[in-house]
């Protein structure tokens, strides 16, 4: 990990991997302070409840009120030398900066270009970098799909600015999306459902998306994947109040676009 700037702990967290990953990593123990630990799960990928399982797991290892940051890294990205330093110094730039990171970009003919996103101002679930107060007051990360939009407005709800760095690119060399199976495409419409979206703006949220990505069923499989979350009577993982400030965040957002 050749950044600018020294980390102070670094956790690795082989999930049932097949690529010699815990070998790899441990190699690195004498240069780097790292550790390395087993976790044997499903080789199934369930969007947003792996990941999180694997994380909440290598989190547990360390003693979180020894650090003033928490990050979550994805094994697929490539890092520019100074991608942490120029996080950590972001973060130094005010008590109420919550949540920071750069963008994805991934290689598309030949080229690396930034990946699609709804939002400028969101942050890719393969790198997220949280400031401890803020990732305690959100509760952590929940093992769920959405979990990656969810995160954002909980701090938000809480008084936490998210922060973008346009100019600062890391190279994902695994598209987000590119392991989900067939059974996958409903999630999302879960996830609005989670967060309390509301049918209408689910589907503005889901045409918008369809768009962005130029795949149209889209929109019928996240109204599907809501109504069904809808029809099993799914628990929410936010509140009543959190809900609200959701809906309103968004609306917002779709009307300053609209100059509204």
């Amino acid at each position: 990990m050749q950044q600018s700037l020294a980390v102070t702990q670094i956790v690795v967290v082989d999930d049932n991997s097949t690529d010699r990953t815990f070998e790899i990593a441990s190699s690195y123990s004498t240069s780097l302070p790292i550790k390395v630990v087993k976790r044997f799960s499903s080789a199934e990928n369930v969007p947003g409840s792996k990941v999180i399982q694997a994380f909440n797991y290598g989190l547990a290892q360390i003693d979180r009120a020894s650090f003033d940051l928490i990050c979550k890294y994805d094994a697929d990205l490539i890092f520019p030398k100074n991608y942490i330093e120029e996080v950590v110094a972001r973060f130094s730039e005010s008590e109420t900066i919550g949540m920071v990171a750069g963008h994805c970009s991934i290689l598309k003919n030949g080229h690396w270009e930034m990946e699609n996103q709804n939002n400028p101002d969101h942050i890719r679930g393969a790198l997220k970098a949280y400031k401890r107060e803020c990732f305690q007051q959100i509760g952590g990360l929940q093992a769920s799909i959405g979990w990656d939009t969810m995160d954002e407005m909980l701090a938000r709800f809480y008084g936490w600015e998210v922060l973008t760095i346009p100019e600062l690119h890391v190279k994902h060399l695994k598209p987000t999306g590119a392991a989900y199976n067939s059974r996958s495409k409903y999630l999302q419409g879960e996830a609005f459902y989670k967060m309390r979206y509301g049918k209408v703006l689910t589907f503005i949220t889901a045409a918008k998306m369809a768009w962005n990505k130029k795949q149209f069923n889209l929109i019928t499989d996240y109204l599907k994947g809501y109504q069904l979350a809808q029809k099993k009577n799914l628990a929410p993982l936010v509140t009543e109040e959190q809900g609200r400030f959701i809906r309103t965040y968004r609306w917002n957002g779709i009307k300053s676009k609209l100059g509204v």
